[in-house]
């Protein structure tokens, strides 16, 4: 049974005992609305009348998990390989005073328990069992409209939780609906109010936005409403206008790229960064995308990445006329295929030619691992073995040596020995 249908089946069974045990059970959310457009859940949600208690004794406390009791929810464990399931009580909630959380809940009916969601296409619930849909906030015309609406007062939702403004965007890019204007008008009037949200959450729904296909929109969508200003204000300043050539360009670079990781189309986002200003001083723009990385909270690996791409996204413009052991060394870097992508959709993006792209597709794609990147022939143990003294000395030795191994001059330990020998001397 292919994984998809694990998943399904395990939501569906779990809406069946809890309708045997005498319960309502429903899907609710997320699910709902791909289940009804007819695409495929990444992961389902159960709403129900049971209590926290009911659900751990009915499944076992062993099968649960009571990550946010206090709120009714409780996790049912899966078995292996097969999505959990998160089951939560109907609810109404109390204010939220920190624009995430609410002071408290009440449990209630599925009528009132959609009133306090986000938006009508995320307000809908689905019994699997009776395949009946339960719609209390018109969500499916605005499905079958395209329309991405706020639940309500879009103002008292976005207060609720401020990243609903994010995720407001998001819904439209990747479904590829409109944003109800009212809707969005609460946005721009509160996007200023964005960061009172974590940059993690803020950092999630950039990567979940920046990996989709339909990046461009959603990075259209994001400045029309005034969010770019608040989360990314040093690309904002370098586009002042959202119409410039320079942030018309970034905009087709992000289209132009197929499958990124998160790295690669951040890294082309942040590319405004240094289109206008900060052109003629690259190490000036990296230390901004830096600060960005570092703002919004993303591990090292993804900084890393980020910032190296960022800095080198122009490196291959020479790869034709690099040495061999210089051509090498770059394309041995873990993140060589992302910058090439990168390189690509700049060039594409500058009408330039694709000669060094093309160069460096060929060389990756028709030169085995083994030969880029070999094991070094010499190390630093090895030369303290042998009675050389550490120093300064070694850095200079080693890198010598490795480029005499990718140049093909040197193929054995020995030789990498003896030519160490020989630069130790010359040295003295």
């Amino acid at each position: 049974m292919p994984q998809q249908e694990k998943n399904r089946q395990f939501a569906v069974d779990v809406v069946r005992r809890l309708k045997e045990a005498g319960f309502t059970a429903l899907w609710a959310g997320g699910c709902v609305r791909d289940f009804l457009l007819g695409r495929q859940p990444k992961d389902y949600d159960v709403a129900s009348d049971a209590r926290p208690d009911d659900v751990r004794k009915l499944f076992g406390h062993r099968r649960t998990l009571a990550v946010g009791a206090s709120f009714g929810v409780i996790i049912v464990r899966a078995p292996r390989g097969v999505e959990d399931v998160e089951v939560a009580t109907f609810r109404t909630e109390g204010p939220y005073l920190d624009g995430r959380r609410p002071e408290h809940v009440a449990f209630t009916s599925p009528e009132e328990d959609a009133q306090r969601r986000d938006f009508t296409i995320n307000g809908l619930f689905y019994d699997p069992i009776d395949k009946k849909v339960f719609d209390f906030v018109d969500g499916e015309r605005d499905l079958g409209e395209g329309i991405v609406r706020a639940i309500g007062d879009p103002h008292d939702r976005m207060t609720e939780d401020k990243l609903r403004m994010l995720r407001a965007v998001r819904f439209s890019a990747t479904l590829e609906f409109e944003l109800d204007a009212v809707t969005a008008d609460a946005v721009r009037n509160m996007a200023a109010e964005m960061l009172v949200v974590s940059a993690e959450r803020i950092a999630q729904e950039l990567r979940r936005m920046l990996v989709d296909r339909h990046r461009m929109r959603a990075m259209q969508l994001t400045t029309d409403v005034g969010l770019l200003h608040v989360i990314l204000p040093e690309v904002a300043s370098s586009n002042e206008e959202t119409d410039s050539p320079q942030w018309m360009r970034t905009l087709h670079m992000l289209d132009r790229l197929e499958e990124p990781s998160f790295e690669l189309a951040m890294a082309t986002l942040l590319h405004a960064v240094c289109v206008e200003g900060h052109a003629t001083d690259l190490a000036a723009a990296t230390k901004v995308v830096h600060a960005i990385c570092r703002r919004l909270k993303l591990s090292n690996q993804e900084a890393d990445d980020i910032c190296w791409l960022f800095a080198h996204q122009r490196r291959l413009s020479d790869a034709p006329n690099l040495s061999t052991a210089a051509l090498k060394r770059l394309m041995a870097k873990r993140s060589i295929a992302d910058l090439i992508a990168l390189y690509r959709v700049d060039t594409l993006a500058r009408g330039a030619d694709l000669t060094a792209v093309v160069f460096c597709e060929e060389y990756l794609r028709s030169t085995p691992r083994e030969e880029i990147d070999p094991p070094p022939l010499l190390t630093g143990d090895i030369l303290i073995a042998h009675g050389f003294q550490p120093g300064p000395q070694f850095k200079t030795i080693l890198d010598t040596v490795r480029d005499s191994q990718l140049n093909g001059e040197i193929t054995t330990a020995d030789e990498a020995l003896r030519l160490a020998q020989t630069l130790t001397r010359t040295e003295t």
